[in-house]
C-alpha cells in the first residue's frame, strides 16, 4: 500500500523552537544533521545554525508520522480482540444458558441431500453443554460437554463413554461444532487487517487470527472474518492440532442487511470428501437445565429426560 500525502507549510514562524529542541538538534549525529539541511557541527551557531530548511523538514516529518499512523492504525486496529469476539459470539449465543433446536443436513457434491438429523442442544454457562439426539435412528443418545471433557451416553447402557470434541455426529458436524459456541472464552489472537469478506465481494471484513487457549477445544487455530461494522461472523478457516485446514465455515445471518443472529452454519470438508454440511438453528430460547442433567453418571442411568 502506498500513501501520498501533500503537506503545505507557509511559514516557519508558527514553530517556536525550545531549549529541548535545541539540545536534541545539537546532539544529533553528523549524518542526521546534514540530512535535515543543517550545516556541519563545526559551522552550527546554536539554533540559528540549523536554519529554516531543518525546521521545515522536522515539521514535515512530524506531520507525516501523525498522518501515516492514523492511516495504518485506524479504529479497527485499535479494537480489543476479546471485545470483538464477545460481539461476534452474541450472534451465535444470545444468552448464557440456551436451548437451541438444531437440524444437521449433509449434501453430496452434486448438491443433493444425503442425510438429515435433529438435535436439541442445551448450551450452558462455564463451557457446559448437553446434546440430545432426536432423530429416530439416534433417539436416546446424549453427548455431554464439561469444559474439555466429552461423554457419549448410549441407550440400554449405564456407562458414559469418553469421546473427543472432533467425534463426528453427522457429515462434517462434530460434537464440538454442535456443543460449543464460545470463541471469546476459548481463543485469543490478533487482528490481521481488513480484507474482502468473500473473494468475489467488495464488502470489507476484519480478519482475526485466533489461537486456542485450551487443548480440549475442537480447533486449535481459527482464521475468522467478521463484519467491519457489526462484527457478525462471516466465514472461518478451521484448523486441527496438526495445523491442517480441516473445514471451511460460512455463516448465514437471519437478516443480511441488519443481522441479529446466525441462522445457519455451512461446513465444507477440506480433508477428504469435500461434502457440504449445513447446521441450521431452528429455534433458540433461554433455558437453564437442572444441575443433575450435567452429571454423566446421572445421564447414563436416566435415558429419558423430558
Amino acid at each position: 500500500m502506498i500513501f501520498s500525502i501533500k503537506i503545505s507549510c507557509q511559514s516557519t514562524d508558527a514553530i517556536k523552537p525550545t531549549k529541548q529542541w535545541r539540545h536534541s538538534i545539537l546532539t544529533l549525529p553528523r549524518g542526521q544533521m546534514w540530512l535535515l539541511g543543517s550545516p556541519s557541527p563545526g559551522g552550527a551557531r546554536g539554533l540559528g545554525g540549523v536554519g529554516e530548511k531543518a525546521l521545515e523538514a522536522m515539521k514535515s516529518l512530524a506531520l507525516f508520522t501523525i498522518a501515516a499512523s492514523t492511516l495504518l492504525l485506524g479504529p479497527a486496529q485499535a479494537q480489543d480482540i476479546a471485545t470483538l469476539l464477545k460481539d461476534t459470539d452474541r450472534y451465535r449465543m444470545s444468552a448464557e444458558n440456551l436451548q437451541v433446536d438444531t437440524q444437521v443436513t449433509v449434501f453430496n457434491t452434486d448438491g443433493s441431500s444425503d442425510k438429515e438429523r435433529r438435535y436439541t442442544v442445551f448450551a450452558q454457562a462455564e463451557r457446559k453443554s448437553l446434546v440430545l439426539m432426536q432423530s429416530p435412528v439416534e433417539k436416546g443418545q446424549k453427548v455431554l460437554m464439561l469444559g474439555d471433557d466429552f461423554w457419549l451416553m448410549m441407550p440400554g447402557t449405564q456407562r458414559a463413554m469418553r469421546i473427543t470434541p472432533m467425534q463426528k455426529l453427522l457429515g462434517d458436524a462434530s460434537t464440538g461444532d454442535i456443543a460449543t459456541m464460545n470463541w471469546a472464552g476459548d481463543y485469543t489472537g490478533q487482528l490481521v487487517g481488513e480484507e474482502p469478506c468473500q473473494s468475489e465481494s467488495k464488502a470489507q471484513c476484519l480478519h482475526l487470527s485466533l489461537q486456542a487457549t485450551r487443548k480440549g477445544v475442537t480447533y486449535q487455530r481459527i482464521e475468522l472474518w467478521v463484519g467491519k461494522t457489526r462484527h457478525e461472523p462471516v466465514r472461518a478457516d478451521l484448523f486441527v492440532q496438526s495445523d491442517k485446514l480441516a473445514k471451511q465455515a460460512r455463516f448465514v445471518m437471519d437478516k443480511p442487511a441488519n443481522p441479529t443472529t446466525v441462522s445457519e452454519m455451512v461446513l465444507v470438508d477440506q480433508l477428504s470428501n469435500k461434502k457440504e454440511t449445513r447446521i441450521k438453528y431452528l429455534g433458540r430460547r433461554e433455558r437453564t437445565v437442572p444441575a443433575e442433567w450435567l452429571n454423566p453418571m446421572f445421564l447414563a442411568r436416566n435415558p429419558a429426560l423430558e
